[in-house]
């Protein structure tokens, strides 16, 4: 089934604009990760009624801009938990607190990565709710923070001990929900684990990849959530699920020395040992008639069986297993450590054991571990040393005796594998993004009509110019074709209260240009005329000059035969020579790439005082004077644009990229430039940088041109979109991007030269001379 968001003109309506406008942002991305059935029940109908409470149009708009992301990550029925947490939620708290849930649950899914440890943390914030009210906003302003150190148990801890300890005193338990306290800090650390899944998870399936040339499907499972023992790894159908962190694991040897593996060392002998079940268990083991003793053992055996094959691809793997097995002759003679010592004793060939019924356990293996007939011989091998075992009086409580070899998991996928993939679909491989395709002119005839093709479609054709059906005078993409959604860029942005970065707190969304009459631009060249012919001298001299050759210099590449002349004759006349008889030969080039920013915000079409022009028009008209001597010049240039209407909705528009021809194309998007909104600064600079640093020149130039301090209507402070500028200039200067501000307001010398640096900015106090004055600047800036 297809599924177009003009189909749903009714809820548009419905939502308002601008909702609507963040919907058709989100669509594309949306209609990838939902299926027909899930983006109308989890996403447009959750939005209709999430606006249908009345409680704001922020909290209908974190919603819509957080559920893709959240169902990307976990699927679209962890939308179902979190719309039905959060209206579980809905009459104990402000609807500030609820968009924050939205906004910071895109974290919170890719941190945890697991639905069912979702569904746990949004449990987690409703038992919050109740017990600490006022904590729970700052603590999901920090969550990024938190889970990039704690598991959702460690979580979990940390916040139920906050809770209990400033229960009643509400300043203390703000301080401690905002990390602003020694006591949160403290525990924070206490709760600290070693080595979390979620950060090495990239890495290890790599490394099980570079292995066996295949993928792995791995999950985190919540081995602390209650404890802070945590659970074996197992493995369900296809799906790899190891403890979403592990501690390193310290031991002492017989000799007294302490010994460490780390946590990455754990995760890579717990995953590989799992992934050799996948390989190398090809059939079902059949339990039926076995105790949990024979079951027990009928494991142990098929984990050697499978680290045996897996060894002698791999040899290094034996180090990786063989140091997470501790087990002595002076452990004991219970159950469990006799079973620790013959797992060591089978994958060990340099520890030697001679207990009796270790030794049993070892010749049985090596009898039969070379016969076709795995399933069979296996469980034999497993009922014999469970009867061995027996006789010699050794008791086995499957609920009170685990064999806690740290790396190994409980087994339970050699029984059940088969039966499980029967009943579950995994879809392997889907890849969420859709694939622009140029195809020729015949395939598109022959697959123009795709019944059931919508915004959902795996593929876009695309021809390289324009089709045109017989007889008729105007293409079928004038005809039928529609902007695409934008593609979504999250940022963080910078709170100086807290003195942290909201991760993914903005969205800025590329449009496109729209284009207007050529002839606007042509006039303004016509206008200028005067100001072009003072430019051309000064663009002259700044074009490179190939090599040049500089004379009277000590060191250089030959000899200057007039200079060097010159000095034999003082020489002879008894006078000082003149050393500088060289001659160097230097190539002038310009290395130089820069962007123009220019703020089109609703300010911009105020006329500007004693003048008949608007301050777009002008701020335009200086755009194209720039633009012709850049071309002139030779520097890779881009003209942006940016306006905003709040942090969810930041419009950001190319009239001429770096690389494109400054033509009637780029001429005709310049002349179709207009103001509206408001002006987010920080976060369309920080999307300006990301163009900019792919460039490949040396030197990098930000130019912003704006003619008012940052705002937005939905931020009240005045000083916060401030800091945030100024906290994106410093980010771009650490990677080598220098920032200049040309502001058209007389009265911001204070708060521009903050942002900005007190050298890195200009105030026009002259509107009208802005055309004349930013070329000028460019090449003062340049030189």
């Amino acid at each position: 089934m297809a599924v177009e968001l003009e189909n749903y003109q009714d809820i548009l309506e419905e939502l308002g604009e601008h909702a609507g406008e963040v919907l058709r942002a989100s669509w594309g991305e949306a209609a990838r990760v939902f299926s027909s059935r899930g983006i109308e029940k989890y996403f447009l109908e959750a939005a209709t009624g999430l606006k249908s409470l009345g409680r704001g149009t922020d909290l209908v708009v974190s919603f819509i801009q957080s559920a893709p992301a959240v169902a990307r990550e976990l699927g679209e029925d962890a939308i179902s938990d979190l719309l039905a947490t959060t209206i579980k939620m809905y009459s104990k708290t402000s609807a500030s607190v609820i968009a924050a849930i939205f906004s910071s649950s895109p974290v919170a899914a890719a941190r945890l990565g697991d639905p069912e440890l979702f569904r746990s943390y949004l449990h987690l914030l409703d038992t919050l709710l109740a017990q600490a009210p006022r904590g729970l906003k700052p603590m999901l302003d920090h969550l990024d923070v938190l889970l990039s150190q704690l598991t959702l148990g460690g979580l979990r801890r940390w916040i139920m001990w906050g809770a209990q300890a400033h229960k009643t005193n509400f300043e203390d338990q703000l301080k401690y929900f905002s990390l602003d306290s020694l006591e949160s800090m403290s525990v924070l650390q206490k709760e600290r684990k070693g080595t979390l899944f979620i950060d090495v998870q990239r890495r290890i399936g790599m490394y099980l990849r570079a292995l066996w040339a295949r993928d792995f499907f791995m999950r985190p499972t919540s081995g602390d959530f209650e404890k802070r023992e945590g659970y074996q790894p197992y493995i369900d159908g296809y799906i790899i699920h190891l403890p979403d962190a592990y501690d390193d694991y310290v031991y002492t040897t017989v000799e007294g020395e302490e010994k460490r593996v780390t946590g990455i060392e754990l995760y890579r002998a717990s995953a590989a040992h799992a992934a050799c079940h996948q390989v190398y268990t090809s059939k079902q083991f059949d339990d039926t008639g076995l105790s949990a003793l024979q079951k027990a053992l009928c494991g142990l055996i098929e984990d050697a069986r499978i680290e045996k094959l897996a060894m002698e691809k791999f040899p290094g793997l034996r180090q990786t297993w063989s140091e997470l097995h501790t087990a002595t002759p002076q452990s004991g003679e219970t159950s469990v450590e006799l079973m620790k010592r013959l797992a060591r004793r089978l994958q060990d060939k340099h520890y030697y054991d001679n207990h009796a019924w270790v030794t049993l356990g070892l010749r049985l293996f090596n009898e039969k571990n070379k016969q076709d007939n795995v399933t069979e011989w296996v469980i034999e091998i497993g009922k014999e040393l469970a009867a061995e075992l027996q006789l010699l009086g050794v008791t086995y409580s499957q609920s009170k005796d685990q064999i806690d070899i740290p790396y190994r998991d409980d087994n339970r996928y050699m029984w059940e594998f088969e039966d499980i993939r029967e009943t579950t679909q995994v879809i392997a491989g889907m890849n969420s993004h859709q694939i622009r395709k140029t195809v020729s002119v015949m395939e598109m005839i022959n697959a123009l009509d795709v019944p059931g093709a919508g915004d959902d479609a795996n593929e876009i054709w695309v021809l390289k110019s324009e089709f045109f059906r017989d007889e008729e005078t105007t293409s079928i993409n004038q005809q039928e074709g529609r902007e695409p959604p934008p593609e979504p860029y999250h940022y963080a942005e910078w709170d100086y209260q807290m003195q942290l970065d909201r991760p993914d707190w903005c969205t800025v969304l590329e449009k496109r240009a729209k284009p207007g009459d050529v002839k606007i631009i042509n006039d303004i060249v016509v206008k200028h005329k005067p100001i072009i012919g003072r430019l051309k001298h000064l663009i002259e001299a700044m074009q490179p000059q190939g090599v040049q050759r500089i004379r009277k210099v000590e060191d250089g590449d030959e000899i200057d035969l007039n200079a060097a002349v010159l000095a034999m004759t003082e020489m002879r006349r008894g006078e000082q020579p003149n050393p500088r008889i060289m001659i160097r030969n230097v190539r002038k080039v310009r290395d130089l790439s820069v962007l123009l920013l220019i703020d089109l915000s609703e300010s911009t079409n105020d006329a500007v005082m004693g003048s008949e022009s608007t301050v777009l028009q002008l701020a335009r008209e200086a755009t194209v004077l720039l633009a012709d001597a850049l071309d002139k010049i030779g520097d890779p240039f881009a003209i942006h644009g940016f306006d905003s209407n709040g942090r969810h909705d930041i419009e950001y528009f190319r009239y001429k990229d770096f690389g494109a021809s400054y033509n009637d194309h780029a001429k005709a998007r310049l002349a179709g430039m207009s103001g509206q909104l408001s002006t987010r600064m920080g976060a369309a600079m920080r999307h300006a940088g990301s163009i900019l640093k792919r460039q490949p020149s040396s030197k990098k130039l930000l130019l912003v041109i704006t003619d008012g301090e940052p705002a937005d209507n939905d931020v009240r402070d005045p000083q916060y979109l401030r800091f945030d500028a100024k906290k994106a200039v410093e980010e771009l200067t650490r990677n080598g991007i220098l920032t200049y501000c040309l502001s058209l307001d007389p009265r911001s010398d204070q708060y521009v030269s903050r942002i900005f640096g007190a050298r890195n900015y200009m105030v026009v106090d002259h509107v009208q001379r802005l055309p004349e004055k930013l070329p000028m600047l460019y090449m003062g800036l340049t030189r």
